[in-house]
C-alpha cells in the first residue's frame, strides 16, 4: 500500500448569527443604523460607522460674519491674513488717535523737520516799525551781511512776509554792521529778540531768543507750519551809543523740503 499524505485541516468560516432582541445592549443608537450600541464604543457593531460627532462649533459673533474677519469655507484658511488685517487695523487707529492729539502732531512733524531736507526762502517784502537813516528794512534780507537794518531805539520791530504759507523749521540771524570781527564791535547788536510767527490761521506764536554778541550766523529752531510772517522784536543790544543804531545783518528763512 502506499502511503497517503493527510490533507491540510480547513478552518471553519464563522457563522454571523443574529441577534435577538433580548441580547440587543441599552446604548446611544447609530446615527447611520440605528443599532444600539454599549457605552464608550467608537464605532458601531453592525455597520462600523462611527458613533462619537464632532461637536458642533458655537455659533460665531456679528464682528466675525463681516469681511475680512468672516471664516472661509476651508478650516484656517485666511487666518493669518485676517490677524495681519485686525493688527494694521489697530496700529492705524492708534496712530491716527496719536496725530489728533496736539503733542503727537508735534513731534511727528519734529521727526520729519530732521529726517527731510531744507532750503532757503526768501520773504516778498520786509518792513520795519522804525529804521535810521541809510539802513531800511530791505537791507536785512538782500542776502548781503555788509549792509544792515539799522534799528533807532529797541523794541524795534522788522516783519517779514512770505506770499504762501510754508514749514518754517529755522532762522539764521546775523547781528552787527559786519560778519569781520574787527567791525563787528564798531556799531550796536542785539542780545535779546521775541520771535512772533503768524500762521495761515491766525494762530500767533511768539518764541524769546537769546542771541550771543559775536559775529557770524545764529540758528534758531522753530518747527512751525503754515508760517505767513515772521516779525523780529529787538529787547536787548550791546554798544549801543549816540548815533550808533542797532545792527542787523541778515535774516534768513528756511523751510522744509
Amino acid at each position: 500500500m502506499v502511503a497517503v499524505r493527510p490533507a491540510e485541516p480547513i478552518a471553519r468560516r464563522p457563522v454571523v448569527r443574529p441577534v435577538t432582541a433580548d441580547e440587543e445592549p441599552e446604548g446611544p443608537p447609530c446615527p447611520a443604523c440605528g443599532t444600539p450600541n454599549l457605552p464608550g464604543r467608537r464605532f458601531c457593531r453592525r455597520c462600523a460607522a462611527p458613533l462619537q460627532t464632532r461637536e458642533q462649533s458655537a455659533p460665531l459673533p456679528w464682528w466675525r460674519t463681516v469681511w475680512p474677519f468672516r471664516r472661509r469655507v476651508r478650516s484656517g484658511s485666511g487666518r493669518a491674513f485676517r490677524r495681519t488685517v485686525l493688527v494694521l487695523v489697530v496700529v492705524g487707529l492708534l496712530f491716527a488717535g496719536f496725530l489728533l492729539v496736539p503733542a503727537g502732531r508735534y513731534v511727528f512733524e519734529d521727526v520729519r523737520d530732521k529726517l527731510g531736507g531744507t532750503a532757503e526762502i526768501s520773504p516778498v517784502r520786509a518792513t520795519a516799525s522804525a529804521q535810521a537813516p541809510g539802513h531800511p528794512a530791505s537791507a536785512a534780507i538782500d542776502g548781503l551781511t555788509n549792509r544792515y537794518w539799522g534799528a533807532p531805539t529797541l523794541d524795534s520791530s522788522l516783519t517779514c512776509v512770505f506770499d504762501k504759507p510754508f514749514r518754517l523749521v529755522g532762522v539764521v540771524v546775523y547781528t552787527g554792521v559786519s560778519t569781520k570781527p574787527e567791525e563787528f564791535r564798531q556799531g550796536a547788536r542785539p542780545t535779546k529778540a521775541d520771535l512772533i510767527v503768524t500762521t495761515q490761521d491766525g494762530e500767533v506764536q511768539k518764541k524769546a531768543v537769546t542771541l550771543t554778541d559775536k559775529p557770524g550766523k545764529q540758528t534758531v529752531r522753530t518747527g512751525i507750519s503754515d508760517v505767513v510772517s515772521v516779525r523780529l522784536v529787538l529787547r536787548a543790544a550791546a554798544g549801543q551809543g549816540e548815533g550808533r543804531p542797532i545792527a542787523v545783518g541778515e535774516v534768513e528763512f528756511f523751510k522744509r523740503t
